[in-house]
């Protein structure tokens, strides 16, 4: 994410080629998808991951969508894709610094979802 100005004067953020003038609108935007929360965790738990353990770590997710959101990820900078000159291909992808950055945020999250779970629930 990178902040800049608009001719007003107010600060516009950008992820890949998109601006936005709000930044809660332009992170909702770099993780929206059923997914990519998911992908961004299970990214964070390792340096790199091939591609077929990643599907494998991400329950439930097709191939084609698990290609889609690492694609979109890639192109706003979240994720990195290496691709190895190799007879069968390799590719790994890891966190690029700005999706290590939102590591915190997951961690902010996974303890909500530990103490939301905890609370009992009236009826």
């Amino acid at each position: 994410m990178k902040e800049t100005e608009n001719n007003a004067g107010s600060p516009v953020y950008n992820l890949g080629a998109r601006t936005f003038d709000c930044p809660i609108e332009l992170t909702s935007t770099a993780i929206n998808g059923k997914w990519k929360l998911l992908i961004i965790y299970r990214l964070s738990l390792q340096q790199q991951i091939r591609f077929g353990q990643l599907k494998k770590e991400v329950k439930g997710v097709s191939e084609k969508m698990l290609i889609q959101h690492l694609k979109e990820m890639e192109k706003d900078g979240l994720v990195e894709r290496k691709v190895y000159p190799v007879v069968p291909p390799k590719v790994e992808y890891y966190l690029t610094e700005a999706g290590r950055s939102f590591i915190p945020v997951l961690d902010m999250m996974r303890n909500w979802g530990l103490t939301f779970t905890a609370v009992e629930t009236e009826t």
